[in-house]
């Protein structure tokens, strides 16, 4: 069975999102940047029909325990529902979508265990969506697409994907005649403060004891990052201060989840996974600089990040580890590097991008891919186990959601997820943050940590009242 989709008036994807943001579980991944190559399509999806939530090494599927790793129960899931789907529309027509932790690692490989620190986040947390609102943001169109799961009887599946639609079409209208939310941005808070996991001393240390082991031999590279967390201010809302910092830092792959116990505010610019039909893309970021303070200055920093040998050579280095781990489950010399070093601006830093493609073995799966290369390898590093054991080693507590990967799984096969970059996790009243970078043979100590302040600006600011 296909999903049937239902053209509606096209609406602002953010405003048509705010009247779900405080759901259960709701999920906008949002195209903030609208640049025609990767922020065409935007999507919202709400209510899902079953949950499906791993943590400690348990798995809770809709309210029940389940045995088995959560990479084979989602398989399995998928493999019960799959369905072709509209061609010529946005690709999200329905499947499950929400967020992959990074320490889901630890049901692929053997790594050093970590004690669970608070706020102890899920592994994973994904939604079953049987129907989705999706946006063409590049020809101004929308659609919502309902296919009446989890009914299996013909009749009770046409009855429920009507009213499923008829239900999202009745709440749109609402929101494109709804006047702004005075909540957004009325209340008054006071500024977070942000309590790092260590200063700059501690992370300069870190980053030498990583050069230690690339001269030892151990590694080439290793992503080191910090943590940062802070109080979630009252008087305001996780929507508010998504709103806040989509307008600071949008990108192509922003987006933002609410499931009820966590909320994930995402402003990231790196694709990590697309998989359509048999094309698999990831896009590594690896090399970056801030924004200049003038046009001169901003250029200069452009030039110099594109001239940098050590970024050009930290970027290879991951898009060679993404060759091998694509070449696991991609047809023989189909993998190849499109892009290479490509300079990107974002509002608050430039980057070097490159693209890895491949075309995916016949019989393979969207799980296999990603069994394939999660976590990525540009916020691991090369050789990746042992980069993760020394990640581990030296970082001292899980990263959670962050640097895992938010996005989609279609019942038809399509998948798009980011890597879960500049990226702010909300539970138990706390805002916590995670940044880092690549650490080579030639990294500069102070150079890196001020890196990482580059990458947090704008999360941190849209924090501020007054930001």
């Amino acid at each position: 069975m296909s999903t049937s989709p239902v053209e509606v008036p096209y609406l602002d994807p953010f405003d048509a999102f705010a009247p779900f943001a405080r759901e259960p579980f709701a999920l906008f991944l949002d195209s903030a940047l609208r640049s025609e190559r990767f922020g065409r399509y935007s999507f919202i999806a709400v209510d899902p029909y079953a949950t499906l939530v791993s943590r400690e090494g348990r798995i809770d599927f809709n309210g029940e325990a389940v045995e088995g790793d959560p990479f084979a129960v989602l398989e399995g899931a998928l493999a019960r529902h799959s369905f072709a789907s509209v061609p010529g529309l946005p690709p999200f027509q329905g499947g499950v979508a929400g967020y992959f932790g990074f320490d889901l690692c630890h049901h692929l490989e053997r790594l050093p265990h970590l004690a669970a620190t608070e706020p102890n986040f899920p592994d994973m947390m994904i939604g079953f969506f049987d129907s989705v609102i999706a946006f063409d943001n590049l020809e101004g169109r929308a659609w919502i697409f309902s296919n009446g799961l989890p009914e299996r009887e013909t009749a009770a599946r046409e009855a429920r994907a009507k009213l499923r639609a008829e239900t999202l079409g009745e709440r749109l209208r609402g929101a494109s005649k709804a006047p702004p939310d005075e909540r957004l941005e009325a209340a008054g808070w006071a500024a977070p403060v942000w309590e790092p996991d260590g200063g700059r001393a501690a992370y300069e240390t870190e980053v030498g004891r990583v050069i230690d082991y690339i001269r030892a031999g151990d590694i080439f590279q290793a992503n080191l990052s910090r943590e940062l967390r802070a109080r979630l201010p009252g008087g305001l809302e996780p929507f508010t201060l998504y709103r806040r910092l989509r307008r600071l830092s949008p990108t192509d792959f922003s987006a933002f989840l609410g499931t009820g116990e966590v909320t994930l505010l995402s402003s990231s610019p790196e694709r990590f996974l697309m998989l359509s039909g048999d094309r698999v893309e990831t896009r590594p970021i690896k090399g970056t600089r801030p924004r200049g303070r003038t046009p001169e200055e901003d250029r200069r920093l452009a030039r110099e990040l594109q001239e940098s040998a050590k970024d050009r050579a930290e970027n290879v280095m991951i898009v060679d580890l993404l060759r091998n781990d694509l070449a696991r489950v991609c047809r023989a010399d189909s993998v190849e590097v499109s892009e290479l070093c490509t300079l990107e601006s974002f509002a608050s830093v430039h980057h070097l991008t490159s693209t890895v493609v491949g075309s995916l073995k016949p019989g393979a799966a969207p799980i296999d891919l990603l069994r394939a290369a999660f976590p990525g390898g540009s916020i691991t590093g090369c050789p990746k186990i042992r980069a993760m054991e020394i990640i581990a080693e030296l970082e001292g507590k899980r990263r959670g959601p962050h640097f895992g990967g938010i996005g989609y799984i279609g019942f038809d096969g399509t998948m798009d997820l980011n890597i879960a970059i500049r990226t702010i996790a909300i539970k138990d009243g706390w805002m916590t943050l995670r940044v880092g970078g690549g650490i080579v043979a030639d990294s500069d100590r102070g150079e890196e940590f001020d890196e990482t302040e580059s990458k947090v600006h704008a999360l941190r600011r849209a924090a501020e009242p007054d930001g």
